[in-house]
């Protein structure tokens, strides 16, 4: 075993057992590489990565390669979900090198860390277009050794081209925005316009495939929809998220998302299962259902919580990262069905023939000889095909899922990668709390408060306001380990004022200001007035990053700036509201014209646009009101309620209830109107 034994991540673990000399991301690798002047091999990856599990069953599982990298290189395997900063700044730099990108990334190193060569999978020999492996490790050993000038000149090339490309400026095709053009409606209608090119009209989300959920984007379309009036952004929310839950992306007997659908149709996913996924879309069916009251977004939200719970909830109330796409070495084989399969399950023919008409099941397969299922008409509609009742068929299929659910739960399980990441953590807990305003479900605000409690017990550091990024229980090494970065603080504080909303009480605000002057003082760059992806007492990367892309998750950026509005309205602190203007003001541009890869960015304007109402309820029935408060949809809006006035915060501070009568007080900047006693009334001053 190499020392990857040693470490808390399944994926490093997966690679423990391998010939090859393996170091984690550790000083001691750096050292050795100096020390024997040695290249280094960089090779970062992921758990639930299938090509990642492919180039090592080839490569790195046979032992004359092994050989050859233990001899000639210093190997270091890392977990890209643990080390998010390392894999920004190669993967940078493979785009730079190759136009292109992916997992495995495998980089070539000097041993102070600068990149000379990089690509993503080789094959064990030449084919398509790539060298095999073992070619590539000659070529950069034979460089090395006898081609140092190229190399140095090689690498130097590329540090100056991360560099340039991480000074963040929008400057080419974009117009001069000032501060009132910034902060107007009419950028947000071109925001809504730019956006609306990319939709799929036949199919719902955005573009062609493969196909991501486009979350944060529908979440925009919500709030643009609520104050514009704009009944096209909300039918194109209701008509994505429909044929999501209808797709194969959805996980139609036990809940939850898939990663990406490899179609248009959401037909085919590919089979993982990510935390955060399921946290940014249980947020919008919770945000989409308060809207629209539609029976099949409760029904999703309530499913996805369920497999969170079931599956990738730990005993200590923390949530796992992910569920890897294969099981016995097979994608997809946990999920898929032949129609044999079913019908011995179900032993009853009538019930087989209505559960695969509905899920689209044949002898022949609709996906490489088997059946994924999903749902390629409504029940409505199947039921007028069947001429039966639209109830009574949906509790038979209901029957039958339960049956096979059942029954699936006995086939060996996809890979769980048990690691649990803060911020990811901090999104899904966000997800739980939105949830319960949605739906008013105890055991969901329950949820986002233990998650939230053994976030602060087990990721903070002892005696400072530093966190930790990622936590596991070992017997080998810490269970919490590696500086936090800005999304890990970002999405923190979000789920801290996130179920501060929710819950009595105002400790959860005051720490989540804490935790912004702490992200404040160690993560922002006073001069570009945009955060640092990583903090300013690391030292073990080759350079610090800005990173403002709304992705696969929000940026820390996007989400710091949205953070701060809130904050300033909730502490009256005009430094939070300006630095978050700033912000906004540099983004604005890009974000009116890139609008796809900056939905947070998109919503965050939107806030400042558009600041929500500012919300007291003061009096003995204040947790009841707040409840039923959040149940509604107010976009941005800041609810504080308290048993008697709270001087410490400027919405609470002065009001009082009448003769025990619980008081709502509606504000802006401040100024209230006279208290009302029912929200029917409140809801007038909105």
């Amino acid at each position: 075993m190499n020392r990857l034994q040693y470490e808390s991540s399944p994926y490093l673990l997966q690679h423990a057992h391998n010939p090859v000399d393996w170091y984690a991301w550790k000083p001691e690798a750096f050292a050795r590489a100096k020390a024997e002047n040695k290249p280094i091999i960089l090779s970062i990856g992921y758990s639930t990565c299938h090509w990642c599990h492919v180039m090592e069953r080839e490569s790195f599982e046979d032992q004359k390669v092994a050989d050859f990298m233990n001899q000639h290189f210093i190997n270091i395997k890392v977990d890209r979900e643990e080390r998010p900063d390392v894999d920004h700044i190669y993967m940078e730099a493979c785009q730079i090198f190759s136009g292109s990108g992916g997992w495995p990334l495998n980089c070539f190193l000097t041993p102070d860390g600068r990149p000379f060569y990089i690509g993503t999978y080789f094959p064990p020999q030449p084919a398509h277009n790539r060298p095999a492996w073992p070619q590539v490790l000659a070529g950069m050993a034979d460089a090395y050794a006898n081609k140092n000038d190229i190399v140095e000149r090689q690498a130097d090339q590329l540090v100056d081209s991360i560099k340039q490309s991480n000074q963040y400026v929008f400057n080419q095709g974009l117009r001069d925005l000032t501060t009132e053009q910034v902060f107007t409606p009419v950028l947000l209608n071109n925001i809504f316009f730019s956006l609306k090119k990319n939709f799929d009209t036949t199919y719902g989300g955005f573009g062609g495939a493969p196909k991501f959920p486009g979350s944060m984007a529908l979440h925009f379309m919500l709030e643009y929809h609520y104050h514009f009036k704009n009944t096209e952004a909300l039918e194109h929310v209701i008509f994505s998220l429909q044929k999501m839950i209808g797709g194969g992306i959805y996980d139609q007997l036990g809940g939850g998302f898939a990663r990406y659908a490899t179609d248009r149709a959401w037909l085919i996913p590919h089979f993982e299962k990510m935390l955060y996924d399921n946290a940014l879309l249980a947020g919008l069916l919770a945000d989409t259902y308060k809207v629209t009251r539609i029976p099949m977004f409760k029904q999703a939200l309530e499913e996805t919580l369920a497999f969170i719970e079931r599956e990738m909830t730990s005993l200590e109330g923390g949530f796992y990262a992910a569920l890897d796409a294969d099981s016995e070495g097979i994608e997809g084989k946990f999920y898929v069905w032949t129609q044999s399969e079913i019908m011995e399950v179900l032993q009853d023919e009538e019930a087989t023939v209505i559960f695969c008409g509905f899920y689209d099941v044949t002898a022949e397969g609709n996906w490489e000889e088997v059946n994924i299922l999903w749902q390629p008409h409504s029940l409505a509609e199947y039921a007028i095909e069947l001429g039966q009742d639209p109830e009574v068929l949906a509790v038979r299929l209901a029957e039958s899922r339960q049956k096979l659910f059942k029954h699936r739960a006995k086939r060996i399980r996809p890979g769980l990668d048990d690691k649990i990441l803060l911020g990811w953590n901090a999104l899904m807990c966000s997800a739980f709390a939105k949830a319960f305003s949605a739906l008013g479900k105890e055991e969901y605000r329950s949820a986002a408060q233990r998650n939230l409690h053994f976030l602060l017990e087990k990721f903070q550091q002892p005696d400072t306001l530093s966190f930790f990024h990622t936590y596991k229980l070992t017997t080998t090494s810490a269970p919490a380990q590696y500086e936090a970065y800005l999304d890990d603080y970002a999405y923190l504080i979000e789920a801290l004022l996130d179920v501060g909303e929710i819950s009595a009480g105002t400790q959860f605000l005051s720490k989540a200001a804490d935790l912004a002057d702490y992200t404040l003082q160690h993560f922002l760059d006073a001069d570009r007035k945009l955060f640092y992806f990583t903090n300013d007492n690391q030292q073990d990367v080759l350079l610090r990053t800005v990173e403002v892309y709304d992705n696969a998750t929000p940026s820390g950026n996007s989400t710091m700036t949205r953070n701060l509005l809130r904050l300033g309205v909730l502490f009256d602190r005009p430094q939070y509201t300006q630095v978050a203007v700033a912000l906004l003001e540099q983004m604005a541009a890009g974000v009116e014209k890139f609008s796809s890869s900056f939905a947070r960015w998109a919503s965050v304007l939107t806030q400042a646009v558009y600041p929500g109402p500012e919300i007291a309820v003061v009096g003995p029935k204040h947790q009841l009101i707040k409840d039923e408060l959040n149940a509604l949809y107010l976009p941005f809006k800041t609810v504080m309620s308290a048993a008697t006035e709270d001087n410490t915060f400027p919405l609470l501070a002065g009001k009082n209830d009448f003769n025990g009568e619980t008081q709502i007080y509606v504000c802006k900047n401040y100024a209230c109107q006279l208290p009302v006693a029912s929200i029917e009334s409140a809801i007038e001053m909105f």
